[in-house]
């Protein structure tokens, strides 16, 4: 049993890791989408994306979802979830990315902050600081502008605890079956998305529909991952793993458009990656 924990924990980091990695790439598309889209329209359509392969996987594992545990929590959820895409969308247009995402890095000091009255999961010192660490990490790599004080960046600090409320949602349900979780996740945000349509719609192209299914097809498997590290490992052990998108977001800045890490981006991923050997360290021992 004692092997067993590690290994489990291995597991769950891994998951966790590969689901930011993805959240990363959902979020370049999405910011590419919603300049020309409403942030309904975007949800309603890639919830039938994230159809295409949803169907087949509830054809073979044929899980239950009529009897669901603890159905209020789960519709909480969905609504959360909707905030939080709402709100880093609305918000991506009126600040710059840079300060939207330094919003929602703080959301691993949320889940950290929510684990113990919530999730009733002890909370070790070396996590505080870690995940504080690792917050400073990302203040220096995306050096906020003075926007960042803006009206707007209320919405962005909403998102963020709307984020962290998902996951810690997501851990407490963690007995759930997954695809169950992500099914009515993606179905519940579709219909919520679906209600804003009448308002803003705008008929996409043939190439921005694919781009629009990709998307869901994408975060699908993001919060298919994110949701099986959730039931294997405590939230505040996952918490401070999201910073590992400022790396990911460094490195396809530099593939794909060329863009060369200044030294803040390099002090701030090297402070990231530190606070994270760190934790590993501390786990480990």
């Amino acid at each position: 049993m004692l092997s067993s924990r590690p290994a489990t924990l291995g597991l769950g980091v891994g998951l966790y890791l590969a689901g930011v990695f993805l959240f990363a790439l959902n979020d370049a598309l999405g910011k590419w989408l919603v300049k020309d889209y409403g942030v309904g329209e975007l949800m309603m359509l890639r919830a039938i994306g994230s159809a295409c392969v949803l169907g087949p996987m509830m054809a073979a594992l044929r899980p239950s979802l009529v009897e669901v545990e603890r159905p209020w929590l789960q519709a909480l959820r969905v609504v959360c979830m909707a905030g939080d895409t709402f709100a880093f969308y609305w918000a991506t247009r009126y600040m710059p990315l840079a300060d939207v995402m330094t919003f929602y890095m703080a959301a691993p000091l949320i889940v950290t902050a929510l684990s113990a009255p919530l999730l009733q999961e002890k909370v070790e010192p070396f996590r505080w600081i870690a995940v504080s660490a690792g917050f400073v990490g990302v203040v220096i790599a995306l050096r906020p502008t003075p926007q960042v004080f803006s009206w707007a960046s209320l919405l962005a600090l909403f998102g963020a605890v709307m984020f962290a409320l998902v996951q810690t949602f997501t851990r407490n349900l963690r007995r759930a079956h997954w695809l169950q979780l992500t099914v009515w996740q993606f179905a519940g945000g579709g219909l919520i998305g679906a209600a804003t349509t009448p308002f803003a719609w705008a008929s996409p192209g043939a190439f921005d529909l694919i781009l629009m299914a990709l998307v869901g097809i994408v975060s699908m498997f993001c919060f298919v991952l994110i949701t099986r590290a959730l039931a294997l490992a405590r939230a505040a052990v996952l918490a401070p793993l999201q910073y590992s998108a400022i790396l990911w977001a460094t490195l396809m800045g530099w593939i794909v458009w060329r863009d060369v890490p200044t030294v803040p981006i390099i002090v701030g991923n090297a402070v990231i990656i530190a606070s994270g050997l760190y934790v590993a360290a501390k786990e480990d021992r």
